[in-house]
């Protein structure tokens, strides 16, 4: 009895050691995430420029700490078309293309409403920090999809600040989101940073002391010269002065050095084409730093930067001009001052930094034709010119046209029904007369263009860029080197890869060094930063992570 008694009790012993759970070693913390986020987006940079000016940095702390330290993606494209601000920032932040983020261009028909919209128009809200009403009545309705800043905000409810700044209405309020909890852009009538009432009943105190400073005067009493040897712009640009480059400072005023003292009081848009713009953007990003206590705790936030000089210099003196190079120059001192700002005041491993652009751009045609590269002018006036002639040479109304913008063909189709022309018919009339202009590639039906005769990376271009409530019925494809301007100066907004190519640079936590060579795309930058979050990608989101950016 005793033996069986002894047996029973090992049995149960048995089975409470088989039932004891496993142990299980200790779970490894994941690495934290960054404090904050800093979105840089360089208006209208060209992949290139980083090689090209690399040897001229002055600083390892600007486009080299990039280089140096960080990860480059060197072949990321725009996977649409127009190639214009509005679009790429939307696309940066959303993930998404026009498609579905809603942003068709930086103006558009809307085909609903009947008339011309600005993207980020909004008549039922009011200005903020300024009496030039008009300048602030802005703010995202236009954008129909979630952004990084919406997802930043729902993940943590809330809690998280997001805020955009530009010089730019559009560069500042379309990054920040819906939900953010301020944009900032500058009013070129009065000198200040300016909002809208869709964010704020009142500016910040921060805000209106910065604005008090009257930084545009103290930086126009700099003046605009050079920051190397005359003898590197020489060797490395363009001549200084052509005659096919535009005059933004006066038409006596063809070359640097540029006397920017008279405007002092006088006239505060002048700054924009220089490269303080970009100081008076980094200056406030600093004092949202500060005063809206971003990057101090756990809690993730966000600070979308839009550098806009870069394009307001570049539309006026193109992309080998000695204004380009040093406007480059200067920036590399701007942003290696911002990031040493932020070594310190958030410290170096709390922050990650991505920086891309909206869209790059095309030579100027002067300058193609200088050096026998294809390039020559067809601008929208021109191509509704050849849309009236075909029109009246068909004995039919030009009132069958709503509008021709971003070379975009709008049908009137209530007109149409009216004189009973079918869409076919006009589509057919109009394709044939076009096409036989010696600067046009095609025309493309955009609601057909998945079967257009071209490479299927162009068809896929337009289809994306497309949205039946905001854009033409037809897109007039142009030869490469076209320009949509004047006869001054260049423009960007098509699907060439000189307008498409842009930088794509990443710096500090979760990224890991090194370069990647594959195809990127515009659309790939909101789901990475997502999955370095830990976030859900925002709502229209087409793109990938590019996994091999992040450790």
């Amino acid at each position: 009895m005793r033996y069986l008694t002894l047996l029973f009790f090992c049995f149960l012993a048995f089975q409470v050691i088989a039932q004891k759970p496993k142990m299980v070693s200790p779970i490894t913390k994941s690495a934290a995430k960054p404090k904050l986020v800093i979105g840089i987006v360089v208006d209208q940079m060209r992949w290139d420029y980083v090689n090209r000016f690399k040897p001229y940095f002055t600083s390892n702390k600007g486009f080299l700490r990039f280089v140096n330290e960080g990860a480059s993606c060197n072949n990321t494209l725009i996977p649409y078309i127009p190639t214009v601000t509005a679009c790429g920032h939307a696309c940066v932040y959303t993930g998404s293309t026009p498609s579905l983020h809603g942003i068709a261009g930086n103006t558009w028909f809307d085909n609903v409403k009947q008339k011309t919209v600005y993207c980020v128009e909004d008549n039922s809200v009011q200005t903020i920090g300024s009496s030039n009403n008009s300048a602030g009545q802005m703010s995202p309705v236009n954008v129909w999809t979630s952004t990084l800043g919406d997802e930043l905000k729902l993940a943590t409810n809330f809690k998280s600040k997001v805020i955009g700044i530009s010089i730019k209405d559009r560069g500042a309020i379309i990054p920040a989101g819906h939900t953010a909890d301020g944009a900032y852009w500058y009013d070129s009538k009065t000198g200040n940073f300016i909002s809208s009432t869709y964010y704020m009943k009142s500016l910040p105190t921060w805000v209106s002391n910065y604005n008090a400073m009257h930084r545009p005067d103290s930086l126009y009493n700099k003046n605009w010269n050079l920051s190397l040897p005359s003898a590197i712009y020489e060797a490395q640009c363009d001549t200084d002065e052509n005659g096919y480059e535009s005059t933004p400072f006066g038409k006596d005023a063809k070359h640097l050095p540029y006397s920017l003292k008279e405007y002092i009081g006088k006239d505060y848009g002048k700054i924009a084409s220089t490269p303080y713009g970009n100081d008076l953007v980094a200056e406030m990003a600093k004092q949202a730093l500060l005063n809206e206590h971003m990057g101090a705790d756990e809690i993730t936030d966000m600070l979308a930067i839009s550098f806009s000089s870069p394009d307001y210099i570049g539309h006026a003196f193109g992309p080998d001009s000695w204004e380009t190079l040093d406007g480059y120059i200067k920036l590399d001192e701007t942003m290696a001052d911002l990031f040493g700002f932020l070594d310190k005041q958030v410290g170096k491993d709390n922050y990650t930094v991505f920086l891309t652009a909206d869209h790059a751009v095309a030579n100027i045609p002067g300058f193609a034709k200088k050096h026998n590269l294809p390039g020559a002018l067809y601008d929208d006036g021109a191509l509704k010119t050849d849309v009236l002639a075909c029109l009246k040479s068909n004995n039919l109304d030009a009132k069958l046209i709503s509008a021709i913008a971003e070379y975009n063909i709008y049908f009137n189709h209530t007109v149409m029904d009216s004189l009973q022309v079918s869409a076919e018919k006009l589509t057919s009339l109009l394709s044939n007369y076009i096409e036989k202009k010696p600067l046009v590639l095609q025309v493309v039906e955009n609601r057909k263009a998945a079967i257009a005769p071209l490479p299927q990376s162009l068809r896929e271009r337009i289809v994306n860029g497309y949205t039946p409530q905001r854009s033409g019925d037809l897109m007039v494809v142009t030869k490469s080197g076209v320009v949509d301007g004047s006869p001054t100066g260049t423009t960007h907004g098509v699907l060439y890869n000189y307008d498409a190519h842009i930088p794509l640079l990443w710096y500090g936590a979760g990224i890991k060094k090194g370069a990647v060579n594959n195809m990127t795309y515009m659309t790939d930058i909101a789901p990475t930063v997502s999955t370095l979050l830990g976030i859900q990608m925002p709502s229209g989101s087409i793109g990938k992570p590019i996994l091999e950016v992040l450790q």
